[in-house]
C-alpha cells in the first residue's frame, strides 16, 4: 500500500467530525422528525479528533433513546460484505464515495429515496461533485461527509535554492517537465535524497488524464476509456518523472519515510519541493510546521485552467440495517450545516487554546463551507497559510470525481495494476493500459447484466 493510500485510510479516521444541530434527526422533535429509538450500529469510523466527538455528541443529545454504537476503524470490504451476507451487518457504514456504485449495484447498500423524503434532507446543499459520485442510475445510495480536493504543494526555499521563483514551477507545461524535474530533485549516486516533482500516480492519474482532456471512465460509469491515447500520455509522463529520479524502488522507498502527521514532515525535512496532494495537508503544515516556505498552487490542465478532483466519504444505510429510521436521521445530522458549524467551532476552539491556526474545514456540504468561513474563519496573518486556504477554496466549485459506477471497485483495480506493471518495468504504459481497458470493460460489462 503507497504512503498516499495510507494517508487516504488515516484520513477517512482523522478527519471525522461532529457537531450540534438540535431537531435535525427524530426523537418526535417540532420539526417533524421521526421519533427514533433503539439501538443503531456504524462500521468505519472513529472518534478521532473534536470534529468526529462533536457531531457524535450533539446525535446523542438529540436522540437520546437511541443507543448508538460506534466500531471504530477503517472500512473493512471483507468484513462489511461478510457481515451482510450473515444478515447481520451494521446500519450505517462510513465509506469512500467512489465505492459506493459497487455497493449499490450489488444490492449490499440501500437506496436512500425514502430517507432523504422523511427527513426532508436538501440534496441540493452537497457539492455537486460529491452528489453525483453517490448517486447511481438516478438513485441516492449515500449522502457525503467532507469534499477532499487537491492542489499544488510547492516548497519556496528549496526553489528559491535552485535560483527559481514559484511562477516558474508550471506542471502544466508537460514537455517542460523533464528539465524542470532534474533541476529540483536531488539524486547522486543512484541514491535519491530529494524528490523534485512526485505525479502521485497511480492515485492522481485520472486527475493527469483529466488535464489531458479524457476521462478515465463515462459520466454514466459504464465505459472504460483507460486505453485512450491521452490516459497513455498522461501515465508516460508521469513514470518518466519517476524514472529520472532512480526508478519505482527507490524513488517509493525514499517516499514511504515521509511523514505528512508530524513536524517532521517532508516539508520541514526539504525532502519535496513540488507535488500535488490532498488539501488536508495545509492543516498538519499549520499544526505542526508553520514557518515553513510553503506555497499552494491549483493543479491545472494543460491549458493552465485550475483542474481539482475531489474525493471523500459518505455514509451508506445498509441492506438489512435494523433501524433504518435512526440511521436516517443520523446522517442527516452528521451532515446538517447547523452541525458543521458546531464541529468547525470546536475545532476553532482547540487550536486557539494550542497557539495554533485554523485553516478552515472543508465538506461536501456547500453551505456549512460558506457559513463556516463567513462566520468562523479568522485570516491566520500568515500570508502563505491565507493565501493557500484561499486557493483550496477557489477550487472546490471546479472539481470533477470519477462518476459512481457498478464495478468502481474493479475498475480501480484494473488501472492500478497497469500503472504498477509500469513502474515495476514489466510493460510499456499503452500495452499495460489496453490491459486494464479489457479488464475494466469486462468487469463494468458483467455488472450491467
Amino acid at each position: 500500500m503507497t504512503r498516499t493510500l495510507r494517508a487516504t485510510a488515516f484520513l477517512g479516521v482523522i478527519t471525522l467530525a461532529l457537531a450540534g444541530c438540535g431537531g435535525v434527526g427524530g426523537g418526535g422533535d417540532e420539526k417533524g422528525g421521526t421519533a427514533t429509538s433503539g439501538a443503531l450500529s456504524t462500521m468505519g469510523f472513529g472518534f478521532s479528533d473534536e470534529i468526529a466527538t462533536t457531531r457524535i455528541d450533539a446525535f446523542k443529545r438529540d436522540h437520546p433513546d437511541v443507543e448508538l454504537k460506534v466500531t471504530e476503524g477503517a472500512f473493512d470490504e471483507q468484513q462489511f460484505l461478510s457481515a451482510v451476507a450473515s444478515g447481520n451487518p451494521p446500519d450505517l457504514v462510513y465509506m469512500d464515495r467512489k465505492l459506493i456504485g459497487t455497493y449499490a449495484k450489488r444490492g449490499s447498500i440501500q437506496p436512500l429515496t425514502d430517507c432523504v423524503k422523511k427527513q426532508d434532507i436538501d440534496l441540493d446543499q452537497y457539492r455537486p461533485a460529491a452528489r453525483a459520485q453517490v448517486t447511481l442510475d438516478d438513485t441516492v445510495y449515500g449522502i457525503p461527509e467532507f469534499s477532499t480536493v487537491r492542489v499544488v504543494y510547492l516548497n519556496e526555499g528549496l526553489l528559491k535554492q535552485a535560483g527559481m521563483t514559484v511562477d516558474e514551477v508550471n506542471l502544466a507545461d508537460w514537455a517542460g517537465l523533464p528539465a524542470l524535474n532534474a533541476k529540483l530533485a536531488t539524486v547522486s549516486g543512484g541514491r535519491l535524497s530529494r524528490i523534485g516533482i512526485d505525479p502521485k500516480i497511480p492515485e492522481f492519474l485520472p486527475m493527469w488524464a483529466k488535464a489531458n482532456g479524457v476521462d478515465m471512465l463515462s459520466a454514466d460509469g459504464r465505459t472504460a476509456h483507460l486505453d485512450d491515447p491521452k490516459v497513455v500520455e498522461a501515465l508516460t509522463t508521469g513514470v518518466n518523472l519517476i524514472q529520472q529520479q532512480g526508478g519505482w524502488g527507490k524513488f517509493k522507498s525514499f517516499r514511504d519515510t515521509f511523514d505528512f502527521f508530524g513536524a517532521q514532515n517532508p516539508l520541514s525535512k526539504k525532502q519535496i519541493v513540488a507535488w500535488p496532494m490532498e488539501e488536508w495537508f495545509l492543516n498538519q503544515a499549520a499544526k505542526n510546521s508553520p514557518d515553513v516556505e510553503l506555497v499552494v498552487k491549483p493543479f491545472t490542465d494543460r491549458q493552465g485552467k485550475p483542474l481539482t478532483q475531489s474525493g471523500g466519504q459518505a455514509w451508506v444505510i445498509t441492506k438489512g440495517a435494523k433501524n433504518p429510521d435512526a440511521a436516517c436521521a443520523f446522517v442527516k445530522q452528521m451532515t446538517a450545516t447547523d452541525t458543521w458549524m458546531a464541529a468547525a467551532k470546536a475545532r476553532v476552539d482547540a487550536r486557539k487554546a494550542a497557539g495554533q491556526p485554523f485553516t478552515g474545514l472543508y465538506t461536501a456540504n456547500a453551505e456549512a463551507d460558506k457559513k463556516i468561513f463567513e462566520e468562523l474563519y479568522q485570516p491566520t496573518g500568515n500570508k502563505r497559510f491565507d493565501d493557500a486556504v484561499a486557493t483550496i477554496r477557489s477550487v472546490q466549485d471546479v472539481a470533477f470525481a470519477l462518476p459512481a459506477s457498478p464495478a468502481a471497485a474493479e475498475f480501480d483495480k484494473a488501472y492500478y495494476d497497469a500503472v504498477n506493471r509500469v513502474l515495476a518495468g514489466q510493460q510499456q504504459p499503452a500495452q499495460a493500459l489496453q490491459r486494464a481497458q479489457q479488464e475494466a470493460t469486462a468487469a463494468l460489462d458483467k455488472a450491467a447484466k
